[in-house]
């Protein structure tokens, strides 16, 4: 597996968390996504979401775009898979769901803050989880469930998925 390891789904879901312990055990480098995005625009991700969804969007895949051909292990953001950057991530690697019922996301994420998407509290994530759902599993190579998993365990099956998923893939 030579290309990136990208890590998708919900706030919450621990990808940001996982990712430098996958990275760790695969002798990978890892990025975040949004901290990239954080970089560029000189503002954390939740301002640069309130002033323009569409901004940091594009910024999003350009940071994406910017990755494809690294050995890296990538905390997209959770909205990532619901752009134009899926096809890109689909086109150059392994694709891992992170997925967590809402209930965990909840108590994950506590009330949002910082999380300008999650300004509407429960019903705001139980809608974005209901929307992006499908998109995840459609995009997926392969999906590891979180719920009631320390992160530890939860990277020893990324890369067990990764071994699995790069031979197929």
């Amino acid at each position: 597996m030579k290309g990136p390891i990208w890590l998708i789904g919900m706030m919450g879901s621990g990808k940001s968390t996982v990712a430098p312990i996958v990275a760790a055990a695969l002798d990978r480098e890892w990025a975040d996504a949004d901290a990239l995005i954080e970089q560029r625009l000189g503002v954390t991700a939740a301002e640069a979401l309130l002033e323009s969804e569409d901004r940091f969007r594009g910024v999003e895949i350009d940071v994406i775009r910017s990755l494809v051909n690294e050995p890296v292990v990538v905390a997209t953001g959770g909205g990532a898979a619901t752009t134009p950057a899926a096809e890109i991530m689909r086109s150059s690697g392994v694709i891992v769901w992170l997925r967590a019922t809402v209930a965990t996301l909840a108590a994950r994420v506590g009330d949002g803050e910082g999380r300008p998407l999650l300004a509407g509290g429960d019903a705001a994530l139980i809608r974005i989880e209901s929307e992006r759902r499908d998109i995840y599993a459609a995009l997926a190579d392969v999906v590891v469930d979180t719920d009631d998993m320390k992160p530890a365990a939860i990277a020893e099956l990324v890369v067990e998925a990764c071994a699995n998923a790069s031979s197929e893939v």
